[in-house]
């Protein structure tokens, strides 16, 4: 199997953004042998500050350890990062031959091993699951923590890994909802132009909060958001 140059199309395919991490389509310790399985992970980098702080140590490696560590890096907002086309050092040793580094994918969710998972986060790790899963013939019963196909590691923290698999296979038969943004977006207020009602008085002390809009009379902010 040649480099896995349609990753960044597969992971578009989940509705979330996606990052593409100059020089992903040559990296890798060389290329992918076959893809069998998929392995779930999270980075345990820092608890504080930024999508996906561990970015450098995911494509770059550590000590002892060379990178790309991961063919994918996901971020608490849900962004999905496309970091190497080819092997990665991400499950070894493994305890199913599906599942080693020359057999799968693995996927390095940025969280710290303690923190809670933001919901944009866990319903992008699903479907970006789910979508390799259709793009490489996999069932969900071959998504696995990491945890549960190497005994020295603990990852991804608190995930029942028996709901996740359900709601990937949901997700490929495709009987599942709309994506965690296209539910918030669905449920927000539409203001019009115009409109001077508690809608457009609540987006208005949220834009003056974030210092994107004057406080009240300012006739800019009296019409009503109008986008962006």
């Amino acid at each position: 199997m040649p480099y896995l140059t349609q990753l960044a199309d597969v992971a578009r395919r989940t509705g979330y953004p996606v990052t593409e991490v100059a020089g992903w389509r040559s990296r890798g310790h060389g290329p992918q042998p076959e893809v069998q399985g998929i392995v779930c992970h999270h980075t345990a980098g820092p608890a504080g500050g930024g999508d996906y702080p561990s970015l450098a140590v995911v494509r770059d490696g550590r000590p002892g350890l060379s990178g790309p560590l991961s063919q994918f890096g996901l971020g608490r907002s849900g962004r999905i990062y496309v970091i190497a086309a080819g092997r990665c050092w991400h499950n070894a040793p493994s305890t199913s031959p599906r599942h080693d580094n020359s057999s799968s994918i693995g996927i390095e969710a940025e969280n710290n091993g303690t923190q809670p998972w933001p919901a944009a986060q866990l319903d992008a790790y699903r479907r970006l699951c789910a979508e390799l899963c259709r793009e490489f013939g996999l069932p969900a019963s071959r998504v696995k923590a990491h945890r549960e196909v190497n005994t020295a590691k603990p990852d991804p923290h608190s995930i029942d890994m028996n709901a996740f698999r359900a709601a990937v296979a949901a997700l490929i038969a495709g009987t599942t909802g709309p994506t965690w943004t296209e539910k918030i977006v669905r449920e927000l207020p539409l203001i019009r132009l115009g409109d001077d009602n508690n809608d457009v008085k609540t987006v208005r002390g949220c834009l003056f909060a974030r210092g994107t809009c004057p406080p009240p009379p300012t006739p800019a902010c009296q019409t009503g958001w109008q986008g962006g």
